[in-house]
């Protein structure tokens, strides 16, 4: 059947209408080069949207190979849907963060709820079934009202989808900054659990066997999303609405439930979701992964919209559907299987084994591609870096160190900044408690869920000090891992690995490129030497709106292995008379502090220095004194410092601290220095603790009278009603959510 030349076929390249899909002059004429003509013009928005950021990674995949990917629990590291880690007993945990960041800048709640939707695919995907989901957010500073727009627009997005489709949400992260008044930051993580017979892979395997569609129509939602999420939004990016797709929860819950009875089925060869790209990333990558190639029938794609042609079909990103590859000749028994969920299977094309994805359309060839040019032999860039000067001042900064006058009050106003401040406006609309696993909710370290039918239970955390990497991304990246880590072991569990999302801005300005060089660089070695592989993860760049870019923000999300569910340990103080320790020294580190932000209202000098040695070994001592039953309560140290942390120890509780520390400058109470923990160990368990834990030093201990009491240098320098410091904590962010700004 000969090619169908559109009749814009030259126009394609006459008016340059690739550059209108994303592709450069040079990686046109790659294209021609490899199909030895020009193509036309579905052809190259194909192209176009396979070789975008979003899809390709075509700007940052040289940096991705830094990092470890397997490990003595991985059993699916990066290029699936998600990766996946064993937690014995024949059973795995999947999991996976991505972003939606442009779409939420756009439309936001749309954009939030697409980004849930998305992630769980990804996992449901595997053949494992979704018990969890989290996120990491950030914001402009909430004195704006189109920060207060989008912040509640967004939160009621992720709400809005999680609660319908019946996963909870049960944990996350938010941070405020100016730096993404423009541009916000929507990462969503989802957790499965699967029994490894039942694991999946997204390749079409098989010559001959059926290519079939299931989930909902599509429609002309999402066109070119994938592109859209790989360039610099502006003034004018409102335009690009029709890219944002609008989800159905419903309807996912449904596929969810399908999709998991037909993994049971032995007649499934492969399955993949339309995500970005749609039809064509998953078609391609399917083919390709296997070594074989697809011809698909696009009159056979069930349509929600009239007349839509190959492009439209082919870049549509319409949410809720699948593409599965089956045995030819049992097509029969997967429509069965879905039709139970009120959900249609079509029969769209074939397994083939010329390595080539070939569409039909009214009897024509409209495109006619090899699919490893498609999927694996994207164009690879390997771009300029400079240091940045901003970088070398921070360096070399002496910072000024003004006097506290009234600790208690800046005690009050940190906990009141909303990236400190009690995130309980924004958990509260989410149903976590959804599949009755959850165990320690959103608003502690890490959350914990509990695996039916054993004794186990997951933990999980996402985490990011963007401050930090703003100033230091080598040593931001390392943070950011170890955080996550800490945030784990101090709910009782063994970190098993990490999934990322890299934020950045445009990576062709020189010194956002070497940001990311150097953040990666960090994040690799932590994860080296925390034995905390990367098995899945996404790349997000271009967050810049009108040339200004975010902080660099590589999210790391974490799942952690509580081995024994005694061993499950909550970040607040449990009872009266306990001893308060704090574990590892505390240095004057302010750099990208939240007191810096609070005394300056701004960022600068070197953020703050960590040894991951020292990190590893510390967490491991913890991580064994809880296992040994020795540890009440457990919580790690970091925005606002030992304050801080102290405070949110006993906020919500009915009990209160008495607690003496010493040193030279009292900012020291608010310095965020790495690596430590604030824990709580009873009386009779002093001397196990002592014996296992070192560089520890005991500070306090837990009382009846709800006040927080801190001692500076034998000097009382805070004393607060923890009902009082409660209700500011937790009435921060509704108070400006309400206010007119």
């Amino acid at each position: 059947m000969p090619l169908l030349l559109e009749p814009n076929t030259e126009e394609v390249k006459e008016k340059k209408l690739y550059r209108e899909m994303g592709l450069s002059d040079e990686e046109f004429k790659l294209v021609e080069r490899i199909l030895g003509r020009l193509p036309n013009y579905t052809e190259t928005g194909i192209f176009s949207v396979m070789w975008s950021e979003h899809c390709s990674y075509k700007k940052s995949r040289s940096l991705l190979k830094k990092f470890p990917t397997t490990g003595r629990h991985v059993l699916q590291g990066p290029g699936e849907g998600a990766g996946v880690v064993d937690i014995g007993d024949g059973q795995a945990a999947v999991f996976k963060i991505e972003s939606h960041n442009h779409p939420s800048a756009i439309e936001p709640y749309q954009g939030a709820a697409t980004g849930v939707g998305g992630i769980i695919r990804d996992v449901f995907s595997m053949g494992a079934r979704p018990v969890a989901l989290l996120n990491s957010l950030r914001f402009g500073e909430l004195d704006q009202p189109r920060t207060k727009y989008l912040f509640e627009e967004v939160v009621a997005g992720i709400a809005g989808y999680g609660n319908c489709v019946g996963v909870p949400t049960v944990g996350g992260e938010i941070q405020f900054d100016d730096c993404y008044k423009g541009n916000p930051l929507v990462n969503a993580m989802c957790v499965g659990l699967i029994d490894h017979n039942h694991l999946q892979v997204g390749q079409a395997k098989g010559i001959g066997n059926t290519v079939m569609y299931i989930g909902s129509k599509t429609g002309r939602d999402g066109i070119h999303g994938a592109t859209f999420a790989s360039e610099e939004l502006t003034d004018d990016s409102q335009e690009d609405r029709p890219a944002v797709q609008v989800g159905d929860p419903f309807m996912e819950k449904l596929l969810i439930e399908a999709c998991l009875d037909l993994v049971q089925s032995d007649a499934l060869v492969g399955i993949q979701d339309m995500g970005a790209a749609g039809l064509t990333s998953s078609a391609s990558e399917m083919a390709s992964k296997a070594g074989t190639g697809i011809e698909m029938n696009l009159d056979l794609v069930p349509q929600r919209e009239q007349d839509m042609t190959p492009y439209e079909m082919m870049l549509s990103e319409s949410q809720e559907r699948m593409l599965v590859v089956i045995e030819e000749g049992r097509e029969q028994e997967i429509k069965d299987i879905v039709s139970k969920y009120g959900i249609e299977a079509v029969e769209v094309g074939t397994v083939t084994d010329d390595k080539r994805l070939r569409l039909t359309f009214k009897n024509e060839v409209v495109a006619d591609m090899p699919v490893d040019a498609l999927a694996e032999e994207a164009p690879v860039y390997h771009l300029p870096s400079k240091e940045p000067e901003a970088f070398k001042r921070n360096q070399s900064m002496n910072l000024e160190l003004p006097k506290v006058k009234d600790a208690n009050k800046l005690l009050v106003n940190l906990l009141k900044a909303p990236t400190i401040a009690s995130k309980e406006w924004v958990y509260d609309q989410y149903d976590y408690m959804v599949q009755t696993n959850t165990v320690t909710a959103p608003g502690s370290d890490a959350a914990v869920i509990r695996i039916k039918g054993t004794n186990k239970a997951l933990a999980m955390t996402t985490d990011c000090n963007s401050r930090y990497l703003q100033l230091d991304p080598k040593t931001g990246g390392e943070i950011a891992v170890a955080e996550a880590a800490r945030n784990i072991i101090c709910s009782g569990a063994e970190p098993l690995a990490l999934t990322d999302c890299l934020n950045f801005g445009n990576p062709e300005k020189e010194e956002n490129f070497w940001m990311m060089e150097k953040a990666t660089d960090g994040m690799a070695e932590a994860a080296s030497q925390l034995s905390t592989p990367v098995i899945s993860g996404n790349v997000s760049l271009y967050n810049e709106t009108n040339g200004t870019s975010v902080y660099p923000t590589p999210v790391v999300g974490m799942v952690g292995l509580i081995h024994d569910v005694e061993h499950i340990t909550k970040q607040q103080v449990q009872l009266e008379g306990d001893l308060v320790y704090v574990i590892g020294e505390t240095a004057l580190d302010l750099g990208g502090s939240e007191v810096q932000k609070q005394l300056f209202g701004k960022y600068e000098g070197a953020a703050p220095k960590i040894d991951l040695q020292v990190e590893q070994q510390r967490q491991a001592q913890l991580l064994k004194a809880i296992q040994q039953g020795v540890i009440e309560s457990a919580h790690d140290v970091s925005e606002g410092g030992l304050a801080v942390a102290l405070a949110e120890k006993v906020m919500g509780t009915s009990y209160g601290l008495n607690v003496a520390l010493q040193g030279e400058h009292l900012l020291e109470l608010f310095s965020e220095t790495q690596s430590r923990f604030i824990v709580t160990v009873s009386k009779e368990n002093k001397d196990s603790f002592e014996q296992v834990v070192s560089n520890f030093k005991l500070i306090g201990e837990v009382t009846s009278g709800a006040n927080l009491n801190i001692k500076w240098n034998e000097q009382s320098v805070i004393n607060q009603n923890v009902e009082s410091l409660t209700d500011q904590w937790k009435g921060a962010i509704p108070c400006l959510v309400k206010s007119k700004g």
